[in-house]
């Protein structure tokens, strides 16, 4: 550039001064430095610019990963809460009774070998023993420590020549014996036909279960004599 400019004032020297060309050189001089100087503050604006952005995107970045750390340590105390809470143990029955789904005990069927006058059956529920005195036709088994006078909580069997008429009554017939399994005055009530006599078998109320498979089985091992 400073080449440029005295050959230029060179060319153009003719007829003029010598002090035009002087002044001519110092104000090329002061415009090089000016330019250079330009230069150099454009260099420092666009570093700052650079190192201004640079700064603002690692502040976002670091903001947003401590973000997420936040929100791990704040669900790593949740998560750790729930797996120190201990599991609930299995409840277990303490008695060996069978239970049902209602949360009676279900009756049980035990053999039975002992004979009721006219009535006789090879299976008994457990823990019921026949009152005494036994009628011809009539048998009362009840808990020997809960002898009472309402037979609600007592097994009824009697005979009777002729079926009585029950409600909701389910009918099967097994191995030639036609059972009838209903409700006789609220309760659970089977009879079956055994020769030319019906035999009826009344059930507790409110004290154990019984099912119809197990009435029927009841049912199946008496018999009339």
């Amino acid at each position: 550039m400073k080449r440029l400019l005295e050959g230029f004032a060179d060319r153009a020297a003719d007829g003029l001064p010598e002090a035009d060309i002087d002044a001519d050189v110092t104000r090329g001089r002061v415009a090089l430095r000016r330019i250079k100087r330009r230069r150099r503050t454009t260099g420092v604006l666009c570093v700052a610019a650079a190192s201004a952005l640079v700064l603002v995107v690692g502040n976002q970045v670091k903001w947003w990963g401590s973000s997420n750390n936040v929100a791990s340590t704040v669900a790593t105390p949740q998560v750790a809460s729930e797996a120190s809470k201990p599991a609930a143990a299995p409840v277990t029955p303490r008695s060996k009774e069978t239970i049902s789904n209602f949360g009676a005990p279900v009756v049980e069927l035990v053999a039975n070998k002992q004979a009721w006058r006219s009535i006789s059956c090879g299976l008994a529920p457990r823990g019921l023993t026949p009152e005494t005195p036994i009628a011809v036709n009539r048998v009362v088994l009840s808990q020997p420590a809960m002898r009472t006078a309402d037979t609600a909580t007592k097994v009824v069997l009697q005979t009777a020549p002729e079926a009585i008429t029950l409600s909701k009554v389910r009918v099967s017939q097994v191995s030639g014996k036609t059972f009838r399994i209903g409700t006789l005055n609220g309760r659970l009530t089977g009879q079956v036909q055994v020769a030319s006599q019906w035999l009826l078998v009344e059930l507790p109320t409110g004290t154990v279960e019984w099912s119809d498979d197990i009435l029927q089985r009841f049912l199946a091992s008496c018999s009339v004599n």
